[in-house]
């Protein structure tokens, strides 16, 4: 196995750790300050990554991460492409910033969904759109098939009516992607997904919440009375499939998890390399010796970047099976559990490691543990992430293993 990066991306990578050096880093406690505030220094920076991204399938952005072109990929013996490209870029640009990062104009996941699932005239639509997206609601989290908002049918459009709840840049965003049902008779297989333009009448932001972490990046409520949204706006295919069930939203999720898990593998990254560097003022951080020979802090900084490594690695793999269009739910999961688990032990370890350094304001450490937290949270908790990996081993349906 090769574990190195491609080539072909090692330009894209040096490119997104400089942005999240040179960039995101100066500015970081400056947004982490002043919540709700918009980020101004991004709309440059995010110029300039259309400008690098212009015409490539490889670009470090979230609408890269996409099983559309994999078959054409394999056919040329392509064996990374867009998935790993955006993982490679997020886990960068996150050992800068995860907030700024979630706060990038056209970064959001509802890109990623549109990545995923849009039909060829709905990607050259949406192309330059800046997309969030909503699928949780006020009586529905975890539990994505327990949504309620509902979308009815009225000639040339969709009539939505519903409320969602925690949406990243659901105030900042032009547009969001929202989960509806078609008919709550039907179940699963009747959550469709919709591009919701802002401005469409009936739709409205309601509270912008205050959080622990992520302060960059808005986190919306919205509501939807009578949203009359175009019916060339929902995503994908429009019938009700019950034997193809919830998968084909789904789907978003096998490219946008391993997503997530990159921006936890790259926010861990961060934590480790500054305590590693306060570390060597005290200990000689000798990786030739026994754990058992050394001080305790260097064997619990050791056990951390073991931990770090093995979540990089089903990251790594998660996003490549994607791009070689193999079946991943599972190891997107499996990667999405494992890294949003391990970024909050390291980051949380990495600040009483450094002592009274790590508590205070003048390292970005404390940052770190708090913007980590929401990565083993959001696009399914540690929790639904393990019951979808045992649901996949043991070959249980979401009916029979709850």
């Amino acid at each position: 196995m090769n574990l190195e990066t491609p080539k072909k991306f090692q330009g894209l990578v040096t490119q997104a750790h400089q942005v999240a050096e040179h960039y995101f880093r100066p500015i970081s406690r400056k947004y982490d300050k002043a919540e709700h505030a918009y980020p101004k220094e991004l709309d440059l920076l995010a110029a300039l990554l259309d400008g690098m991204n212009a015409g490539s399938p490889d670009a470090i952005g979230a609408t890269s991460a996409s099983k559309r072109g994999a078959a054409r990929e394999q056919q040329e013996g392509i064996k990374n492409g867009g998935n790993m490209s955006a993982l490679l870029g997020v886990m960068e640009l996150c050992w800068g910033d995860v907030g700024l990062l979630l706060a990038m104009p056209r970064q959001g996941l509802g890109n990623a969904a549109i990545a995923a699932v849009a039909n060829d005239e709905q990607l050259a639509r949406f192309g330059g759109t800046w997309a969030a997206m909503a699928i949780t609601e006020p009586g529905c989290g975890s539990d994505s098939a327990a949504i309620r908002t509902t979308a009815v049918r009225d000639g040339d459009h969709y009539v939505l009516n519903g409320e969602k709840i925690f949406v990243t840049s659901g105030e900042r965003a032009a547009a969001v992607v929202v989960w509806a049902t078609l008919d709550k008779g039907m179940g699963r297989a009747a959550i469709k997904s919709f591009v919701v333009e802002h401005g469409t009448p009936g739709m409205a932001v309601t509270r912008l919440e205050k959080k622990l972490g992520i302060k960059a990046s808005d986190t919306a409520s919205i509501s939807f009375s009578d949203c009359r949204v175009p019916a060339a706006n929902l995503l994908g295919n429009p019938e009700i499939d019950v034997q193809k069930g919830f998968a084909g939203v789904m789907e978003t999720f096998d490219n946008t998890r391993p997503l997530v898990a990159g921006m936890a593998v790259g926010v861990a990254k961060a934590s480790l390399d500054r305590t590693r560097e306060l570390l060597k003022q005290h200990c000689k951080l000798d990786y030739r010796r026994p754990l058992l020979g050394v001080s305790h802090a260097e064997a619990t900084l050791y056990r951390l970047e073991a931990e770090w490594e093995a979540a990089r690695l089903l990251t790594l793999k998660a996003a490549w099976m994607a791009d070689n269009k193999l079946p991943n739910s599972k190891e997107a999961s499996i990667a999405k559990a494992k890294a949003g688990r391990v970024a909050n032990e390291i980051t949380l370890k990495c600040v009483e490691l450094a002592g009274a350094l790590g508590y205070g304001e003048d390292e970005l450490l404390e940052k770190w543990a708090r913007d980590s937290k929401i990565l083993d949270i959001f696009e399914g908790t540690q929790q639904i992430q393990l019951l979808i990996v045992a649901r996949r081993l043991l070959g249980k349906s979401s009916g029979e293993l709850k």
